[in-house]
């Protein structure tokens, strides 16, 4: 079993950034292809960013590419968000997402088997 806690979630004025962190636990940090995505209320989960195993591989939606940015330290078991330029649109549910039978998980969220509980963020205009 992989445990995934997020962490870092709030409330931000658009323009701003925050940055959100997820630590793993249950199985070693190297072997769990990564990922990021997000609840909009009424709207379906959607991909936000995915890094490989060993973090040389990166992708992301095009609603945040050049604004975020998506890391990992195998060491301490954690993937971190940075999120800057804030917009309103980015309100949402943030969860952390683990496949561990992949090295890289890619944008469906089927391809990922554990999910964290989700914090959220709030941008105000």
């Amino acid at each position: 079993q992989v445990q995934l806690v997020e962490s870092g979630g709030g409330l931000a004025q658009a323009g701003a950034s925050l940055t959100l962190s997820c630590a793993a636990s249950g199985r070693t940090a190297s072997t769990l292809a990564m990922g990021w995505f997000r609840q909009a209320p009424g709207k379906e989960r959607e991909f936000v960013a995915a890094i490989s195993r060993s973090g040389g591989s990166r992708e992301y939606a095009d609603s945040v590419k050049g604004r975020f940015i998506i890391s990992r330290d195998n060491n301490k078991a954690t993937v971190v968000l940075q999120m800057s330029s804030l917009k309103p649109e980015d309100t949402a549910v943030y969860y952390c997402a683990a496949a561990p039978s992949r090295y890289y998980g890619g944008t469906y969220p089927t391809n990922y088997d554990y999910w964290g509980q989700g914090t959220q963020v709030t941008v105000s205009s």
